[in-house]
């Protein structure tokens, strides 16, 4: 694994981002990656504050057309995290804190998948109270973001466990 994350490291898109000094390297990935993080994170929050009810007189059902941008931040995210991975592979893929972050990741998307059925298909959304399940998919979905957010910002300052170099 450690020769892959090497290579992985040194390939030439990878040094470019790393090494380059232009604003298109590293700087711009950063940017897109924390554009990404406002609208995945920063929807899915105010669809979580909205369930637990704050500004009661917004309507739910409409919030479900934000999905598509949220979508598209996550992407966003996706993307261009996997080049800051690349770009320092060798200590990333041997972080903990790299993995629980994944973790942390996979379950806000599980849980905005449960959100995403349970309130935004139910045609009652606007008419009925939410459940206390619902409530608690959104307090849960609003703690792994937070999660994933800590992870991501200790990756920069938490030395890989094993393997890596640092």
């Amino acid at each position: 694994m450690m020769e892959f994350a090497q290579w992985l490291e040194n390939t030439g898109f990878s040094t470019w981002v790393r090494e380059s000094p232009s604003i298109f390297a590293f700087p711009v990935v950063l940017l897109i990656h924390t554009i990404g993080m406002g609208l995945c994170v920063g929807i899915s929050a105010g669809i979580n504050f909205r369930i637990l009810g704050f500004a009661p007189g917004l309507r739910l059902s409409p919030m479900a057309r934000m999905f598509p941008i949220l979508w598209l931040g996550f992407w966003m995210n996706a993307i261009t995290g996997t080049i800051l991975v690349m770009q320092d592979a060798a200590n990333k893929l041997f972080n903990y804190d790299f993995y629980l972050k994944m973790i942390f990741i996979a379950l806000a998307l599980v849980v905005l998948r449960m959100i995403r059925n349970r309130v935004f298909l139910d045609p009652q959304v606007d008419k009925v109270p939410l459940s206390r399940n619902v409530k608690n998919l959104a307090i849960l979905s609003l703690l792994f973001w937070v999660g994933a957010i800590t992870c991501g910002r200790l990756l920069a300052y938490v030395s890989p466990a094993v393997g890596g170099v640092h």
